[in-house]
């Protein structure tokens, strides 16, 4: 399989280690906005331990970053990488990707191993009945798609009355605003969600923290 260009200068550790010179935090810091000891993080930025995906995931939460950030070969302009690579692809097979689970929502993040992404595709299925049983409305940075599946669902904004969606039905707004997906009728519901917003900023939204599950399934508990 091709590369990416200057997919292999990319090195997470030296990426860290620059971001957090950038901003004249000491590992210390750094450790307090992401909950790793110091000792772990002197590895990471030695290159001699690895990261697993949930700590890439509370690193980016904790220093606010895309996880794209951490494998770009150059993070010297400070801003989000340019995507350099032409024609690239990737395929999920039915039923693949990234889980992440929270109170509302089970998910489904097709395409989650490819990097630099202007935008993040999710499968999500509705947990909630109503919408005191989804509590706080979430928002963030962007713009979203939403496509029904399967199932109802009812829309909730803080700018709009509530609206119901059939399979078949779309909608596309702004996700700044506050908003909910509620389950409206019994059996499945799918909603496929496509959001500019970063995976860091979709979990942060919802108030999330991720939490070891299993190795291509993550279980996200509210803080």
């Amino acid at each position: 399989m091709a590369r990416t260009p200057g997919s292999a200068a990319a090195k997470p550790g030296m990426a860290l280690r620059q971001l957090r010179l950038e901003r004249h935090w000491t590992l210390a810091d750094v450790s307090r906005r992401t909950g790793l000891p110091v000792s772990t993080l002197s590895k990471v930025e030695n290159n001699k331990l690895s990261l697993s995906y949930d700590k890439l995931v509370r690193i980016c939460q904790g220093l606010d970053i895309d996880i794209a950030r951490l494998f770009a070969p150059d993070l010297s302009g400070g801003g989000p990488p340019e995507v350099q690579a032409h024609g690239r692809r990737i395929i999920t097979r039915a039923g693949e990707g990234r889980r992440i689970d929270t109170d509302n929502y089970l998910h489904l993040y097709p395409a989650a191993d490819l990097l630099n992404k202007r935008f993040n595709p999710i499968i999500a299925e509705p947990q909630a009945t109503s919408l005191e049983d989804f509590g706080e409305l979430v928002r963030h940075p962007g713009e979203e798609f939403a496509f029904i599946i399967e199932g109802s669902v009812d829309f909730y904004s803080e700018l709009y009355a509530p609206t119901r969606l059939e399979a078949g039905d779309s909608i596309y707004f702004d996700s700044g605003m506050g908003h909910a997906y509620v389950k409206a009728g019994p059996g499945p519901c799918k909603v496929l969600s496509i959001c500019s917003a970063t995976e860091a900023q979709l979990l942060r939204s919802q108030g999330a923290e991720v939490v070891d599950d299993e190795p291509e399934r993550l279980r996200v508990v509210r803080r």
